[in-house]
């Protein structure tokens, strides 16, 4: 069967060249370019040094809306296309697939121009050192810009006349990148102190804030996850202090910006990824699953500490669109939704954000009930225009569409509150939630005959790891265990399609075949670091959700497979990756929280709970030389990294180990999983130990065979550093002694 809206691809391309055989989307979106591509590997370098060729390198990703740009207009072009040929060995690399290419040539492009970005165009030596790059180029010159045919001949031109003083640019910047990139302990060997860490973090959160639309800029705006947990866990230390509540304040009010917003996909659910202007109206509008995750995970919390349904809504909207949308039939998580797509089945061109978006005439066809109790002559439309803020000219700032795409359209966002709207038509706020709700089914059902956007089916082993920790945090904040067995069939396929069991090693990707197959590349990419981070980081979570102990085994011998083949044992703090590979010229640390935190950042969390669970202080240790590392950043940028500066606070405070003796299928114990999972605690880690399945944690903490039941109940234990506190056997005593 066809697939419904989907235009009619071209029978034979003209051109076909050697990314036809790679599994990653991406590469093959340019696999029938007539530039003749190579994907990274030794097959190009090889030839690049035998033709004593300079390497034009492209880093982009498949739902990037710029590197669709450049491939229309460049990569497509025949005659641009001979000039790239002619003179450069070109290589294609997929940035999510390989973020260690990515890492090191976007450190130089942004050293080097002071912005980056993707596309990523970066111009090496047959040795693969960098000496120019920038993102995207337009085909030819313009008022403000160079050509990117201008480049190209001006480059190749150079390599011709002045080939040694390029090798000799080359290398001394190399060695400019390697000095500046390097973050090693200086000196100081502890961690910073958490007070000030964590206060000058909140400082300069607060002077970013914006008081009006939340968010921590102005435009572009980013979800920002991790400023959100920083904010939620300073509030949990500072309940009772003005700053706490401030904190708190402008976390939930970005949230609930947030989800008012055009960011938010009113009709088909889930975020997309960010906002282009203050209001959280006009989005970029490709959706990933590494948002998704997070998001999930930050609206659980919010839910645990106000107790508001609307942040519960939010996260079940979001695993909703993950569930139909992003989900592999194995079990895994694709990687994101496009941006663009064709505005009908026949039409020739994608444009930006054309299947989320909707003209006023085409919501008054579509809902032209009479509303029944409002007044006389008000349709469904006049209610679902007015409370979503659909003009008739269409409400989308032409400053924010550059290529005006959405001219005469309308990005929904929710202007006003229900109980503003009930009041404007005289409805009861059931009755409006009601309508509403119809009016989004129906044009749902419209969407669902326009034609969709790309969809990149490869599967990550980091990004399902988030989305494991979103779906496995919300089963257990929102009681629902449909998302835990969610969670645990996500961690089941990544067992079996990314991990390689003979080596005890993570792959980074895997790929949707044919027929819905799972498919590995010839040669599997091995996992980097932030694949075991946050992998490691689901587990953890997946393990407090459901108490299946085989999770925190998985969890604990990947943890000594990170510092195995990660660890810098020098200058401390874990590498991004491994050891060996002689096409990365450098080996490098991320050092800024940004769409998704640094690695080093999470997994100081991973390695004190990985501690707590199994006894092996070591890892204590480690944590705190990741701190000392990043300890001058700490003490005078903090809001680079609120994800380490938040973990900072949980080193210093100290976990609790929250220990529940029961029987996991007893209601007593039930009782209090409940009281432990509704209670937003960031020092906290859970273990049920009971004697019957508990023979994995009674082996690593030996401790826990002394703690019993008392008077035959439920009882739990706060226990730090494995000693433990008086037993506690009611469900209000244990609520008042979890608290920070």
């Amino acid at each position: 069967m066809a697939t419904v809206g989907t235009p009619s691809a071209p029978s034979v391309p003209r051109h076909t060249n050697r990314l036809i055989k790679e599994k990653s989307p991406y590469l093959l979106q340019h696999a029938h370019n007539p530039v003749d591509w190579y994907p990274w590997g030794q097959e190009a370098f090889d030839k690049a040094k035998t033709e004593n060729k300079l390497i034009f390198l492209s880093v982009g990703y498949s739902t990037c809306h710029w590197c669709h740009v450049m491939e229309e207009e460049s990569f497509k072009n025949k005659e641009i296309g001979e000039i790239m040929n002619e003179h450069f060995v070109c290589i294609k690399v997929d940035r999510e697939e390989r973020p260690d290419v990515d890492k090191v040539y976007m450190t130089f492009v942004q050293a080097t121009s002071g912005g980056g970005g993707w596309p990523m165009s970066v111009w090496l030596t047959p040795d693969l050192k960098p000496f120019a790059g920038g993102t995207y180029f337009p085909p030819e010159d313009g008022v403000h810009r160079v050509g990117f045919r201008t480049v190209l001949l001006r480059i190749a031109e150079q390599w011709k006349e002045n080939k040694d003083a390029l090798l000799e640019s080359s290398q001394r910047i190399l060695v400019a990148l390697q000095h500046t990139s390097e973050i090693r302990v200086q000196g100081q060997e502890s961690p910073p102190p958490a007070k000030e860490v964590m206060d000058t973090c909140f400082q300069q959160l607060s002077r970013s804030y914006d008081e009006d639309y939340g968010g921590f800029s102005k435009s572009p705006k980013f979800p920002t996850p991790v400023n959100l947990n920083f904010l939620f866990t300073y509030w949990a230390l500072h309940q009772t202090a003005p700053e706490g509540a401030r904190a708190l304040q402008m976390a939930l009010h970005t949230l609930k910006m947030m989800a008012h917003g055009g960011i938010h996909d009113h009709i088909g659910q889930g975020f997309h990824r960010y906002s282009t202007d203050q209001h959280w109206h006009v989005p970029h509008f490709e959706k990933m699953l590494y948002d998704q995750g997070q998001l999930a995970a930050v609206y659980s919390r919010a839910f645990q500490i106000s107790g508001d349904e609307f942040f519960a809504d939010v996260v079940r909207d979001i695993l909703l669109y993950v569930s139909r949308d992003l989900s592999d039939q194995a079990g895994g998580f694709y990687s994101a939704e496009d941006a663009d797509s064709y505005p009908t089945i026949t039409s020739g061109e994608k444009r930006e954000g054309a299947f989320c978006v909707w003209a006023a005439e085409e919501l008054r066809a579509l809902l032209p009930d009479p509303v029944e109790g409002a007044t006389e002559g008000t349709t469904l439309a006049d209610v679902f225009l007015h409370h979503y803020g659909v003009e008739e000219g269409g409400n989308v700032d032409p400053m924010k569409d550059p290529h005006q795409e959405l001219k005469g359209k309308n990005v929904l966002i929710a202007r006003g509150s229900l109980e503003l709207t009930s009041a404007r038509f005289g409805l009861g706020r059931g009755q409006l939630s009601a309508l509403l709700r119809e009016c989004r089914q129906r044009l749902s059902s419209a969407r669902a005959q326009r034609p969709r956007p790309h969809l990149d089916t490869k599967m990550l082993a980091a990004w399902n790891g988030l989305m494991i920790s979103g779906f496995a945090q919300a089963g257990a904040a929102l009681a629902e265990q449909e998302y835990v067995s969610r969670a645990a069939e996500a961690a089941v396929f990544l067992r079996t399609h990314l991990y390689d069991p003979d080596s005890g090693r993570l792959l980074r990707s895997c790929y949707r075949g044919k027929d819905n197959s799972v498919e590995q590349s010839a040669v599997p990419i091995q996992g980097f670091l932030e694949d075991y981070v946050f992998v490691i980081q689901a587990l953890f979570d997946l393990y407090e959700a459901s108490l299946e102990q085989g999770w925190l085994e998985w969890a604990l011998h990947l943890q000594h497979m990170q510092d195995k083949l990660f660890w810098d044992p020098k200058g401390f703090a874990y590498f991004s990756t491994e050891a060996g590979d002689p096409s990365l010229l450098l080996r490098l640390k991320d050092d800024q929280d940004g769409a998704e935190p640094t690695p080093n950042s999470v997994t100081v969390t991973n390695l004190l709970r990985a501690a707590c669970y199994s006894g092996h202080m070591d890892w204590v240790e480690k944590a705190g030389r990741i701190l000392a590392a990043f300890s001058e950043r700490l003490q005078k940028i903090p809001i680079t990294l609120p994800e380490m500066a938040r973990a900072t606070a949980v080193f210093h405070h100290t976990l609790k180990q929250v220990v529940i003796c029961g029987d996991p299928q007893g209601e007593d114990t039930k009782e209090m999983l409940r009281c432990v999972r509704s209670v937003f605690s960031p020092n906290k880690v859970l273990l049920v130990a009971d004697g019957d399945n508990a023979g994995f944690l009674y082996h690593q903490l030996p401790f826990l065979a002394s703690l019993e039941r008392k008077e035959g109940k439920a009882t739990a234990y706060i226990c730090s550093n494995f000693t433990c506190s008086l037993p506690v056997t009611s469900v209000q005593e244990l609520r008042g002694v979890l608290s920070p």
